[in-house]
């Protein structure tokens, strides 16, 4: 009886620690139910990047038909027919603007333009203004991108997108300082909005198809820096230690590695290493790591 008695407590005091040990055993990927971590702010950072991507792609096959003394209101080709390229001669003090406007206007209800199917098969609407000074390739030259009731598959984009050309001497290997201080509503009603901030400083490089006329073979490499503000009100600052790697033919960010901050603590988000596909995955102190799909 006695010695029973001792295996007894002995049974117990290892059973305590077995306890101890399973209870700190990492959770699996299934166990990740924060909404920000699984594939919040990394749906959020991938949606607003490829659209200022976008923005700016399309600002510079503006750019490149109409770099001239004198530009003139015309059918352009840049993304699709229903789009034109004009200038605003009024503007002034040796500031050049663009406006290239999507969508048919005054068809679509209270007299608002309609969307515009674009060669890439996406839906574009209102208008991206490009205001700059000298030629718009020069080296130096800071570009200024606003937009007035601007679209993108149903998605407004609003504030203020700045870039400056850092280097020329290089063809096929532009690179670009990029200044964000923009939102979109991705809300799919008119209440409540649902806008994501993106303000940070980039550089962009391009680092495919510059030399084609065609936008879909488009890349870009984009390092940096940001803050982004979800539609639920979450704070998350992004470093990026491995450059993002943008494709005008892929909706989603195909690779690149961000450390992400937020109230919760240091996450490091992986896009990938290269492909068009929806998978990225983050890892919570250095040991668990989770996988999840990008929303498009």
């Amino acid at each position: 009886m006695h010695c029973n008695s001792i295996l007894r407590k002995y049974a117990l005091l290892l059973a305590v620690p077995m306890f101890l040990y399973s209870a700190c055993t990492p959770v699996s990927d299934s166990t990740l139910t924060n909404s920000d971590d699984n594939g919040g702010y990394a749906s959020d950072a991938s949606k607003i990047e490829w659209i200022n991507d976008d923005v700016i792609s399309l600002g510079d096959a503006a750019g490149l038909i109409y770099n001239g003394a004198y530009m003139r209101t015309t059918k352009t080709t840049i993304d699709g027919t229903c789009a034109t390229v004009a200038t605003d001669t009024t503007t002034g003090g040796g500031v050049n603007t663009i406006i290239i406007r999507f969508g048919q206007s005054g068809t679509g209800s209270n007299n608002n333009p309609v969307d515009c199917n674009c060669l890439d098969g996406r839906n574009r609407r209102g208008s991206i203004i490009i205001q700059y000074t000298g030629h718009y390739f020069d080296s130096g030259t800071v570009h200024t991108f606003t937009f007035n009731n601007y679209f993108i598959n149903d998605v407004q984009v609003s504030g203020t997108i700045q870039t400056i050309i850092a280097d020329t001497t290089v063809t096929g290997n532009h690179h670009y300082s990029v200044y964000a201080s923009d939102s979109i509503n991705v809300s799919t009603t008119a209440q409540p909005n649902q806008f994501i901030v993106w303000n940070g400083s980039f550089d962009r490089k391009w680092i495919s198809g510059e030399t084609t006329p065609g936008r879909g073979d488009d890349g870009f490499l984009v390092s940096g820096s940001g803050t982004l503000t979800r539609a639920n009100g979450h704070q998350f600052s992004f470093a990026i230690s491995s450059p993002l790697q943008v494709y005008n033919n892929c909706n989603y960010i195909e690779a690149g590695i961000v450390t992400v901050t937020g109230s919760a603590g240091s996450r490091i988000l992986n896009y990938g290493s290269g492909g068009c596909d929806a998978n990225a995955s983050v890892s919570v102190s250095g040991t668990s790591v989770y996988n999840f799909t990008l929303t498009p």
